[in-house]
């Protein structure tokens, strides 16, 4: 799509009305009767064409009746505080040392550069400012907003209620629907779309991880989008703890969302002096329907959120399934000697390798190499892993230690707890309180010198277990922990990875219990479930890649029958489904048969010519997850397009048409790289992909097609 205008930020002192423009789209915002209202939020315009935009609040109001029972103003309003006559879904709530609560702020000036605007607001009593905060990158569609509450006092502190990062105000539509992800653990990332009820709709994590429940994103459209047509807005919050998201549709016929940190039932105090910022929430509007919303998200996240996006993700090798917890060097090492010789470029070891039992009861935290599992500690394993091309990994788990463990024995108050309340234990397990200096010290000591001491490149950073009794006893705001936890485990990785460039980490917390922008700008992948059934993990990962993109999105072939659903898969079905994602090998190497570890092999040398199309390319949904139907995905590049098919259950009378693909070139020819035929991409585009799927349940098939030069 061809940009309108240039982007940038920029200003109509005639009309007080502030503009964000990106390359296709257009946001702004007013001042007006002394407030900040929410102006336009859609395709681009011209700064003239913004300028001249009506706010529709009153006209709205006065049209179906300004009572004395309504608010003229909710829905509208650029960001939305609790105070005067507002009974909508406030982004601010605070109360003061005196008792009041509300606020009753004003603009007081405005920052502007080409890629930035902050406007500032102060209370007309108290002692309170707000800063709101947007950011524009030249080449993404992406509005990055972000708020900052300072207490200016000097002598007395602001409770804080609520702290949402940003209010979203809709156009209005005649309909809304919601498209977001729910699950739960071994089946994350669902996908649902559905009708916005009026009222308030809340999606939200209570755990202090994003969780395998609900994911931080929400995309709306007004019931008519499609997978390549149609307005769709989208809300994404960069945050990796506890958060609220609240959608609001008015009796006016508004619709809202506002989106921040933590949940119902906390606060901070924010002390003389002290300024709180919240995380990113991120906004994208697309006419082009959710598969054109999901390509540019996946776009933002590489450019603007990913440590290393350039770089291709390896193949990897995880003993986890493998072994689970009956793990000793010999195991290990003719592991690795499988695992190199089907193409894996990483190996890495699973939980148990510092545990004094062959069970998860004891040693978490303890954090050294069991000698009677590693006579030598873990140097011979990684020579011999790095002696067969491949780099070396470890499983850990810094933000957990088991109560049976000298950690525990000699900090027990390290851990998340309340006063003359029980520590309940989940998995045999207490939750570290990162938000404590001490703790994260003591982490990121021993994380530098496992990484020192082993050569580690890669570490799979696992978070097994939600909060509970979640306190702080001793601290000057125990709430507060519910933030700092989150920020203390960002530091810790943080720091890590700028003392260790060339280390790659991957996300895990039970499977996809933590996944969000902020985690990804600290990690390379993210382990998307616990559950390796492929069945499974194809809604899984339709869900998983509405917002983020396949070469963050780790996958494992494992063994059948699946050690979590008992399913019994192909291993072609397997892998195709894997490859679709950042392939990787999780299964008992050791009991494959000849003819599997030949497919194997097979396979994962197809995965690395086509990786950087699955891994960077990009993604078109052709057909979504149907037990009964054809599902099928669309990878494309500049030059090639690689095409995954998969029908799980064959049906008489059914069979298998040519497939339409995408986003194809008009002019383009392709040739298939497997059979030599030849195709016009009008043919492919308007006719189809004649596919050869495979007889019986759990078929699939990969097509790689390479563009022709015409001569």
């Amino acid at each position: 799509m061809t940009a309108l205008r240039p982007t940038g930020t920029g200003f109509d002192p005639d009309t007080a009305t502030w503009f964000l423009h990106t390359p296709n789209t257009t946001y702004a915002l007013r001042l007006t009767d002394g407030r900040l209202a929410h102006v336009y939020w859609g395709a681009a315009l011209t700064d003239a064409e913004a300028a001249a935009l009506p706010v529709r609040a009153e006209s709205g109001a006065r049209q179906r009746g300004s009572t004395s029972f309504e608010a003229r103003y909710d829905g509208t309003e650029e960001y939305a505080w609790d105070g005067g006559v507002r009974y909508g879904v406030p982004s601010l709530q605070v109360r003061f040392a005196d008792g009041a609560r509300g606020l009753d702020l004003e603009p007081v000036g405005d920052e502007i550069t080409v890629d930035r605007l902050t406007i500032r607001l102060r209370d007309r009593h108290y002692p309170v400012e707000v800063a709101l905060r947007y950011r524009l990158r030249p080449d993404s569609d992406v509005l990055e907003r972000s708020v900052s509450l300072t207490n200016l006092g000097d002598a007395e502190p602001i409770e804080v209620l609520r702290f949402d990062a940003a209010s979203w105000a809709l156009p209005h539509r005649d309909d809304y629907r919601l498209s977001h992800v729910t699950g739960m653990w071994g089946a994350e990332t669902r996908l649902r779309r559905e009708a916005a009820a009026a009222g308030e709709t809340v999606f939200t994590s209570r755990r202090g991880i994003t969780s395998h429940h609900a994911n931080p994103w929400v995309m709306v459209d007004d019931g008519t989008a499609g997978e390549e047509h149609g307005e769709v807005w989208s809300v994404a919050l960069a945050w990796s703890g506890s958060w609220r998201m609240t959608v609001q549709r008015t009796p006016l016929g508004r619709l809202s969302v506002s989106t921040g940190f933590g949940h119902d039932g906390i606060s901070w105090r924010l002390a003389p002096g002290e300024r709180l910022d919240s995380p990113v929430s991120a906004g994208m509007f697309t006419a082009g329907g959710f598969g054109a919303a999901s390509r540019a998200w996946h776009s933002h996240v590489r450019r603007h959120v990913l440590p290393h996006p350039e770089e291709t993700r390896p193949v990897l090798y995880n003993s986890w399934e493998a072994t689970f917890f009956d793990i000793d060097v010999a195991r290990q090492s003719a592991l690795a000697t499988r695992a190199a010789e089907l193409g894996a470029e990483l190996f890495v070891v699973d939980d148990g390798w510092f545990r004094p039992y062959q069970d998860d009861r004891a040693g978490l935290g303890d954090w050294r190499v069991n000698p009677d599992l590693f006579p030598d500690g873990f140097a011979p394993l990684a020579e011999h892993v790095r002696s067969l091309g491949m780099g070396f990994g470890i499983w850990v788990e810094p933000e957990m230690v088991n109560p049976d463990s000298d950690l525990y024995r000699s900090h027990p108050d390290w851990v998340l707890h309340q006063p003359h309340r029980a520590r309940t234990e989940l998995r045999n397990q207490l939750v570290l309180n990162f938000g404590r200096d001490d703790v994260r010290a003591w982490a990121g000591g021993w994380l530098h010198g496992l990484v020192r001491d082993t050569g580690a490149v890669f570490l799979k950073w696992d978070m097994n277990r939600t909060f509970s009794e979640a306190g702080w006893p001793g601290a000057a705001d125990p709430d507060r922990l519910w933030i700092e936890h989150t920020r203390g485990v960002h530091l810790v990785m943080d720091r890590l990875r700028a003392a260790w460039p060339d280390l790659r980490i991957e996300s895990c917390s039970g499977g996809g219990g933590r996944l969000d922008l902020a985690i990804l700008a600290r990690t390379d992948q993210v382990w998307a479930s616990d559950n390796t059934d492929a069945s499974d993990r194809l809604r899984i990962q339709h869900g998983f890649t509405q917002l983020y993109p396949p070469g963050v999105l780790e996958a494992w072939v494992t063994d059948s029958p699946n050690t979590v659903t008992g399913r019994r898969t192909p291993l072609a079905f397997r892998f195709h489904v894997a490859m679709t994602g950042v392939l990787g090998l999780g299964g008992d190497l050791a009991a494959w048969s000849d003819d599997e570890r030949r497919e194997a092999a097979s396979l994962v040398a197809l995965y690395k010519r086509i990786r950087p199309l699955v891994q960077q390319g990009r993604l078109y949904r052709l057909r979504p997850p149907d037990a009964d139907g054809l599902c099928a995905l669309q990878f494309t590049g500049d030059d090639d397009v690689v095409v995954f098919a998969f029908r799980e259950t064959p049906r008489m009378g059914f069979g298998v048409p040519p497939l339409p693909l995408a986003g194809l070139p008009r002019s383009a020819r392709y040739r298939d790289t497997s059979t030599g035929a030849e195709y016009d991409a009008g043919v492919l585009t308007h006719h189809g992909l004649p596919l050869d799927l495979p007889r019986g349940e759990y078929a699939s098939t990969v097509v790689h097609l390479e563009r022709r030069r015409r001569p």
